[in-house]
């Protein structure tokens, strides 16, 4: 018997072991181990989604506890399975189970995708915070134009209770509340809801395809972090920062979906250097010639300009693009300084879990990251944000921020909106590829 541990965040893990290992009768899994999210060590991967060679479940401990996980459990075989951590971090967890005794593996793309029969187009990233939801907001758009139904699949975040979210269906913004949704899962579910595009996501993906699919003329596949697809591509597509340029062949599973992408869309080019937006063409066209580049401009769309200009606001970004992602500001940062807004510091109004975000991200500065993976830390983004000794506050979240807090001080929000900055158009590229493979449904 094949012991195993697989080490992930509640979401890529949990679909690696349901689709390599959940039925294999000749290897065990004796543990899960997570990091990147809070409050997911400690618990247990249930019966109910474990199958039937683990009646006790499936104990999820703390990654850092691996080694004696390998030692004491005679683990054979330590399988990574999490997304946006750089090269290095990658073998550095190498080393820690290969000196533990045990051997380090990473299954491919290929060996966890499932297939479906109705076309998907997927929007992947090389790094978290790249602009996926921009672009997969303007591909459902397209297809809703020419007379197709889209439904979004949206990379796990399961962060509950793991048996209720096994397949959930979100078509109403009061089914955020029924899932008890975090902020995180709401940032990205809430705004498919409001064009009114229905989204699925949860825990089994074999069960949530087959839901999805009979929805759907198409299916867009919605990444998370730098992850890739779940579910097989007819159409990859994978968005490119060049406000990071270099960042595509250093982090993991980044580089994989540059060297796999059928079109990669170069975003941000009205805020990006040049030479910035050269380098990342570049070396697109080093490692992956084949790809159809489409460059792509994510303008600033502010609800209410002339009520921020001049005046002292608090930042508030999406979470996982400042922390997860390495950036230092976002959205609402850029429309401050085009604005001439102030900007007030965010530690000095941060409570709770927010000042301990803003500690273990020393190079966040100037913005408070929108993070609420439950009810404490969603109650300290609102004392902190509540506190602030602002005029307003301007925030950038993909989720109506004063809705889910209930916020009494002034606020505006600042969204990007695609635009395509040259040809082809990102709708002329992946209609070329549909043509050119036959994908009938896309090509009309």
């Amino acid at each position: 018997m094949k012991k195993i541990v697989i080490m992930g965040a509640a979401g890529r893990d949990f679909h690696n072991f349901n689709v390599r290992y959940r039925d294999e009768g000749g290897m065990k899994v004796v543990a899960f181990t997570a990091t990147q999210i809070p409050g997911i060590g400690g618990r247990v991967y249930p019966t109910g989604l474990a199958g039937r060679f683990y009646p006790d479940g499936i104990p999820i401990r703390p990654e850092a506890e691996l080694e004696d996980l390998i030692r004491s459990q005679g683990v054979d075989e330590a399988v990574f399975s999490y997304s946006d951590v750089s090269h290095d971090q990658v073998m550095h967890a190498a080393s820690r189970a290969l000196a533990a005794g045990a051997d380090f593996r990473l299954l491919s793309p290929a060996s966890t995708m499932l297939k479906i029969e109705k076309p998907v187009i997927s929007v992947c990233a090389v790094r978290t915070g790249c602009g996926k939801s921009v672009v997969t907001a303007e591909i459902c758009r397209q297809l809703a134009d020419r007379g197709l139904t889209p439904v979004v699949i949206r990379h796990p975040m399961p962060y509950g209770d793991l048996e209720r979210q096994a397949v959930q269906r979100f078509k109403t913004l009061e089914d955020l509340d029924q899932h008890e949704c975090t902020v995180e899962e709401r940032e990205e579910y809430e705004g498919h809801i409001e064009r009114g595009v229905t989204v699925f996501s949860g825990v089994d993906y074999q069960r949530i395809l087959e839901a999805a699919q009979a929805h759907a003329d198409v299916v867009v596949w919605d990444g998370g972090n730098n992850d890739t697809p779940f579910v097989r591509p007819d159409i990859h597509i994978v968005v490119f920062d060049p406000l990071r340029a270099g960042h595509e062949r250093r982090y993991h599973p980044g580089e994989t979906n540059m060297l796999m992408a059928d079109i990669a869309v170069i975003g941000k080019m009205d805020s990006a250097a040049p030479e910035d937006a050269a380098a990342v063409q570049a070396q697109i066209s080093r490692s992956n010639p084949g790809a159809i580049q489409v460059k792509a401009n994510f303008r600033l769309a502010v609800d209410n300009p002339e009520q921020v200009r001049g005046k002292r606001v608090l930042v508030v970004e999406d979470g996982p693009t400042l922390t997860h992602g390495g950036m230092a500001f976002g959205a609402a940062w850029l429309a401050a300084q085009s604005l001439g807004a102030e900007t007030a510091p965010p530690m000095d109004s941060a409570k709770g879990s927010a000042a301990d975000c803003l500690r273990a991200y020393p190079h966040i500065k100037d913005v408070l990251p929108a993070v609420g993976y439950g009810p404490e830390q969603m109650a300290d983004l609102k004392a902190s944000v509540e506190s602030a000794d602002c005029d307003l506050i301007l925030y950038a979240t993909p989720i109506n921020l004063v809705r889910l807090l209930d916020l009494q001080k002034p606020a505006v929000r600042v969204r990007y909106e695609y635009q395509d900055a040259g040809l082809p158009s990102l709708e002329e590229a992946w209609t070329k590829l549909a043509r050119a493979r036959s994908i009938k449904v896309l090509d009309m």
